[in-house]
């Protein structure tokens, strides 16, 4: 059973309640608390040794990307985080030292983005240590954008670039919330996605929850990091530089899809208010429910992908 099989397992299981305008399913869960401008959004996440960062990382930056994972979810719902509490749990005899650190790196991120952390808990556990953050933010009644809301003939547009993120990056990536909150409240975007798993899985979350839709994606378009073509160019052949970019997750960029007559206005807007971050419109949604690739070569099915938990990284 890999990740999603076991989500798809559980989810069932779920009670609600009259708060819950969004359950499980979408990168932050939606709820009505009574406040009349604004809906609460919530999330939570981990990162675990030997998965998320290994033992010799600097825990600064594990700290950092505890957090900022959870942030990366917030800004895909278009929302600005508030407060977090945290789960602390430590194998037997590890240096005090190590986890001041990581605090600092985690608390230092939070404070640059305005969230109070309010608290948390802290644990042993055997074998490696395992940091959860939840999250609490706030996003404009009716203005969260879900992953559900792709439309035929939407433009599909990503933020940065993608591929090679275990060089270092996915201990360093900034959430995009700025970008986030703009295109929400400035154009609207029909459905939006962080992405974490990997572009090829992400965009099938979406393209599934918005009806079992399809794309056509521009190959030569898809924006590819240096780190991801220098390490095909040393004869990595079994990740060449695209299929990192399609494939190894951790990116945290934006994906996000809307009116096809929005992408120039969009493009335009956002090299003037983020010049230091990339925006490429890497193709458009289709009836589907095939995922294309569009080349030189002619047309291909897209390769499927991405990392799952319970799987390894694929």
């Amino acid at each position: 059973m890999h990740e999603f099989e076991l989500i798809g397992r559980l989810t069932p299981l779920l009670p609600a309640n009259e708060f819950v305008v969004l359950g499980a399913g979408d990168d932050c869960a939606v709820l009505d608390l009574g406040d009349p401008t604004s809906h609460t959004l919530f999330k939570t996440d981990a990162v675990v040794e030997g998965i998320h960062f290994h033992r010799d990382a600097e825990p600064e930056q594990i700290g950092h990307k505890a957090i900022a994972r959870c942030l990366s979810d917030v800004a895909a719902m278009g929302g600005r985080a508030t407060a977090a509490v945290v789960t602390l749990a430590l194998p037997p005899g590890r240096d005090p030292m190590w986890s001041e650190a990581l605090y600092r790196g985690l608390c230092r991120t939070a404070a640059r983005y305005q969230v109070a952390v309010v608290g948390g808990e802290t644990t042993t556990n055997p074998g490696q240590a395992l940091l959860s953050v939840a999250l609490l933010g706030r996003v404009e009644r009716g203005r969260a954008v879900l992953r559900s809301g792709a439309k035929i003939g939407d433009a599909i547009l990503v933020s940065g670039e993608l591929g090679g993120s275990i060089a270092g990056r996915h201990l360093e990536f900034e959430p995009r919330l700025a970008e986030g909150s703009w295109l929400a409240t400035t154009f609207s975007p029909h459905a939006m996605i962080d992405l974490s798993d990997g572009l090829a899985g992400d965009l099938r979350h979406v393209l599934t929850a918005s009806g079992g839709l399809g794309a056509e994606i521009h190959a030569p378009a898809l924006p590819i990091t240096r780190a991801a073509r220098l390490r095909a160019r040393e004869g990595d052949l079994a990740k060449p530089a695209l299929v990192a970019a399609l494939t190894d997750g951790e990116d945290f960029e934006l994906l996000f899809t809307l009116a096809a007559s929005d992408a120039v206005p969009v493009m335009d807007g956002w090299r003037a208010r983020f010049p230091g971050t990339r925006i490429t419109c890497i193709g458009r949604v289709t009836p589907g429910p095939q995922i294309l690739m569009r080349d030189q070569r002619g047309i291909r099915p897209m390769p499927r992908g991405g990392y799952e938990h319970f799987a390894g990284n694929a």
